[in-house]
């Protein structure tokens, strides 16, 4: 499957994998069903905003292996301990223009006075990813 269809089989038997891996961890039940969930909310949603859970979901977890992926309302969220650090809010659930990753104050995203903690998302490109990719690296620090 392509990316804006959900996630290929391979993909999908390796999460199965990871998950089985978190069950068999000392508390891993939790965060192996936390994953389950927040699988099962992208593969519900509709497209377009699917391929950008996907797409996030692949950075998020590509960038920043140590955050544990879950829901919170319902979205994606990737937590640090118990600490929401990113999230994502679908268009489609809340009837808005557009999707937006957006950053706890946990975050470590300072720059000055001011700073933006949300962004809206739209499309997906190369520019885009690589944006996504180093504001997660930054918000893990």
């Amino acid at each position: 499957m392509s990316e804006s269809t959900g996630f290929s089989a391979a993909e999908q038997a390796a999460i199965a994998e990871r998950a089985q891996e978190l069950r068999a961890q000392r508390g891993g039940r939790k965060k192996a069903d936390a994953l389950q969930d927040l699988l099962v909310k992208i593969e519900e949603m509709p497209e377009p905003d699917r391929a950008l859970a996907v797409a996030v979901h692949r950075i998020v977890t590509e960038v920043a292996p140590e955050l544990a992926p879950r829901t919170w309302y319902g979205m994606p969220a990737y937590a640090r301990g118990t600490e929401v650090l990113v999230f994502l809010q679908v268009s489609s659930k809340f009837g808005v223009r557009y999707t937006t990753l957006g950053f706890n104050e946990g975050a470590k995203l300072d720059d000055g006075a001011m700073w933006p903690t949300s962004f809206a998302l739209t499309a997906l490109d190369d520019d885009v990813r690589a944006r996504i990719a180093d504001l997660v690296r930054r918000a893990v620090g």
